[in-house]
């Protein structure tokens, strides 16, 4: 297991045409396109165990293709290179301790991303407008096919356009964006998820695809957009746009950039849900793997800023309508699902709640699994056809397929379920009056915004100075229907609704969406599913309300010790609790709740509600985010680990390092030759190669770490080779500008081609065989080292939270004897190695024993 330097010998040559590099430096790139890659040996069963069934204390099981794919991403390590050159940078830099330039950065991507919110939600909402318009007036003028024709048509239109933009130009652009955020700030490298045209389709193909009718939503869109807004703009710099300002360049850098992307990612579920507390709260929660205190005040600035510009520009326009109001915060614009009248909350309401929290703990696993089935007989459909134009085919037409029946069903099945007649309750008897539009001695009614389909619009007149009568009807079906997924949620949350929903339309729109959610969400179309969660959700509590209402009848008096039984307060617990059986996220979803819906009074149910789906779903599923990472094989690590070891949990803190490094280790010198790098970069994988140096009694130790990438890039400077001679001394001072670090130290290979023929060139041209480069003034002098013993569970918490992309395992001499990268600790790796160690010891302890049997009895131990 000792670890040798490396020789030129001990790593075999290629021909050139076999070693070309890619534009992360490595020689491997992950799938451009994760939704037509399939896996071939994928031969587990349908319900198997640490697959898409899978507790939250069972690490995923990968088949060996996947795995290889696990290894064909790049990690980020988010600590810049504590080398020469880094320092010498430094000094030429202002003061880090002045942060003004930091939050000014933070104000100005929670102004964007607020603005690109507004603007979005503007045209979402003019795109829906339109459509059902005319789709009422064509039903009222009862031309019924017409307005069956005119919906699909539209819908077709527009979700064509959604998902040949992403198909076709984008394909990092489509879904939600948030495993692939989740997975770069966690430290992988993710391939044109922040780029400017991926930015412009997520944008387009989101408004085309939500505005349209699509069952999805905006808001997983949005924490992409807002991420990359981060990216972009912290940089001041787009390599697409040949723009490279020279402003706040001191943020230049993986870890600054890394912040800025984590608030771009809060202030867009601020600017989409208007809840800046539970935008911190969710990049926090879920998306962002690294936190301290001064972040949380940054990102808590940005997400102000981001809410706030949203509501400034809310508050004054309509369809892009200036209303003259500029700067009045109105309630039905500001808060997206405002109930205006609370109720009070009683000790028996948790028991209806506890309920609810196993309902959704139940169906947010259901939605997961059901969610990550589909999207894999997706891709095991795509993978075995080989014509491009065909499998691209296939994924523009499944989209226009689900918009078809959409339409199709939004038009016809409302004709199923008869027109249903206004109700209200009597306010001196507090019976049911049917026909009657309002009583105002009682506040139990039916909305008046509630669509009427093809049901008759009837006449109003007053039976007395309460009452309003009426023979109009409605169809409820339509109601939840027709219109955008917030409007049906605000029908479902509205309080004193009791008798405008029956069962049978509550049930038939729950298992509608239901299905046509979890496949809509997997397509090729930018689209999220946080606000469709809320529907499902809001779909069966409000179900649970109405059985409290038929067992032990209404109660409208405020007093009343039983007036917590409104189904519209069931209905957001109900929300609540699917939101989090889903996403499993207890902190960001009972906030945003609070603030979609300024009912602070049943903050308690709600929390109850989170927490018990959430431990009902942990027992069948992993979280919706962190099982499409699994299924997109994008390296993950969890907060904490859980591992099994023959079905068993077991202490990390039982095992040390060395059980989980890899060994051994390719190490280099600090002053190497040429063709040695050269053919070191051209024939193997790893990303980061320890370096040793000598000591005075000649032995190696460890001495720092570079990396591929950087090695890369100074083999490009052909200037700083050298002759065969001693090494230069380390107190010599070295000249490097800040051109050449910003050379030197890049996120990719601008033109990886030819940085593979130079390097094929220094193995083959004899002028470069005697060459040496001097690496001491680029090695990572502060690279992280653990020694053999040291606590696995440690290991594990530390590479984590700092963001470390290789940890070298040294012995009590300081001699690399492994390494350790993301890839080692990710669960199913633990699990597997440790079981080798597991086996290894009963085998020790089985032979030790039957040493001891043999040293005792003349026994003949052959047999």
């Amino acid at each position: 297991m000792s670890a040798e330097p490396f020789s030129e010998g001990s790593v075999p040559r290629q021909r050139r045409s076999q070693t070309m590099l890619q534009k992360s430096g490595g020689r491997v790139n992950p799938p451009t396109d994760d939704a037509t890659f399939y896996v071939s040996d994928d031969y587990y069963g349908f319900l198997e165990t640490g697959r898409d069934f899978e507790p939250i204390y069972v690490s995923h099981k990968y088949t060996e293709e996947e795995k290889e794919t696990l290894s064909s991403f790049e990690s980020l390590d988010y600590l810049p290179s504590h080398s020469d050159v880094y320092r010498k940078w430094i000094k030429r830099q202002k003061p880090t301790g002045q942060t003004f330039d930091a939050w000014l950065v933070m104000g100005f991507i929670g102004f964007v991303v607020g603005l690109i919110g507004f603007v979005m939600h503007q045209l979402i909402e003019e795109v829906a407008t339109w459509k059902w318009r005319y789709a009422q007036k064509y039903l009222e003028e009862e031309r019924m096919a017409v307005a069956c024709v005119f919906t699909v048509g539209y819908n077709v239109v527009f979700i064509l356009f959604s998902v040949c933009s992403v198909v076709f130009l984008r394909p990092s652009a489509g879904g939600s964006g948030i495993p692939e955020v989740t997975g770069f700030l966690n430290g992988t490298l993710m391939r044109h998820i922040f780029n400017v045209r991926t930015m412009v389709v997520k944008f387009l193909s989101c408004v085309a695809a939500v505005g349209s009718g699509f069952p999805v939503g905006p808001e997983g869109p949005m924490i992409h957009l807002g991420a990359l807004v981060g990216a972009g703009l912290s940089q001041f710099r787009s390599e697409s746009l040949r723009i490279n300002l020279p402003m706040f360049e001191r943020f230049r850098n993986p870890m600054d950039r890394r912040n800025f992307i984590s608030a771009g990612a809060a202030a867009g579920v601020a600017s989409a849900f208007g809840s800046p507390v539970g935008g911190l709260l969710f990049s926090m929660e879920e998306v962002s793997s690294y936190w301290t205190t001064t972040l949380s005040w940054q990102i808590f600035f940005c997400c102000m800023l981001a809410t706030f510009t949203t509501d400034l520009f809310n508050s004054a326009f309509h369809g892009f309508e200036f209303l003259g109001s500029f700067g009045q915060f109105k309630t039905e614009r500001y808060i997206l699902f405002n109930i205006d009248k609370g109720i009070d909350v009683n000790i028996v309401m948790f028991i209806p709640t506890v309920v609810i929290g196993v309902i959704g703990g139940f169906l947010g696993a259901a939605f997961t699994i059901l969610n990550l089935k589909i999207a894999r007989a997706r891709k095991r459909i795509l993978a075995g056809i080989s014509r491009l134009w065909v499998k691209n085919s296939i994924r523009v037409l499944e989209p226009v397929i689900i918009m078809v029946s959409l339409g199709i069903f939004s038009i016809f099945i409302p004709m199923a379920f008869s027109c249903t007649e206004f109700t209200c309750m009597d306010g001196t008897s507090d019976t049911v009056r049917h026909g009657c539009w309002n009583d105002t001695r009682n506040p139990v009614h039916v909305e008046s915004v509630v669509a009427r389909y093809t049901c008759p619009l009837g006449a109003r007149w007053r039976v007395n100075n309460d009452t309003w009568m009426t023979n109009g009807t409605y169809n409820e079906v339509a109601t939840l229907l027709f219109g955008t997924f917030e409007t049906a949620v605000k029908h479902l949350f509205s309080r004193d609704t009791h008798l405008q929903f029956g069962y049978l339309s509550l049930f038939t729109v729950l298992c509608f969406y239901f299905v046509m959610i979890c496949w809509a969400s997997g397509t090729s179309v930018s689209c999220g599913t946080l606000v469709p969660m809320l529907l499902v959700g809001g779909l069966y509590g409000r179900m649970i309300g109405l059985v409290l209402t038929s067992m032990f009848g209404i109660f409208t008096d405020v007093n009343s010790y039983w007036r917590w039984m409104d189904p519209g307060a069931f209905a957001l617990i109900g929300a609540a609790s699917f939101f989090g059986g889903v996403t499993r996220l207890a902190l960001a979803v009972t906030v945003i709740m609070m603030e979609l819906t300024n009912d602070v009074q049943v903050l308690l149910p709600v929390m109850v509600s989170v927490m018990v789906a959430k431990w009902v779903g942990d027992f069948f599923t992993h979280p919706i985010y962190h099982a499409l990472l699994e299924l997109k094989c994008i390296p993950f690590l969890e907060p904490e680990p859980r591992v099994a070891v023959e079905k068993k949990p077991v202490n990390l803190e039982l095992f040390s390092a060395r059980d989980v490094m890899s060994s051994p280790v390719i190490t280099i010198h600090t002053r190497e030759l040429v063709p040695v790098l050269a053919n070191l970069l051209l024939n193997t994988k790893h990303g980061g190669f320890p370096v040793i140096k000598r000591g005075d009694q000649g032995a190696p130790f460890f001495y720092g770490i570079i990396t591929r990438l950087e090695l890369s890039m100074l083999l490009m400077f052909e200037g700083c080779f050298e002759e065969e001679g001693l090494e230069i001394e380390e107190e010599k001072e070295i000249e490097a500008t800040w051109i050449e670090y910003e050379q030197f130290y890049v996120e990719k290979l601008a033109n990886p081609i030819e940085v593979s023929e130079t390097l094929n060139r220094y193995m083959d041209e004899p002028k470069y065989k005697d060459l040496y480069i001097n690496l001491t003034p680029y090695i990572n002098q502060s690279a992280f080292s653990v020694p053999e013993k040291f606590s696995l569970q440690r290991t594990y918490v530390l590479f984590r939270t700092l963001g470390i992309r290789h940890l070298t395992v040294v012995d009590n001499m300081n001699r690399v004897k492994g390494i350790i990268s993301r890839k080692d600790l990710m669960g199913h790796n633990i699990e597997e190695k440790l079981t080798k160690v597991w086996q290894q010891t009963l085998e020790g302890v089985e032979r030790l024993e039957l040493r001891d049997i043999a040293g005792s009895s003349p026994v003949d131990m052959s047999v």
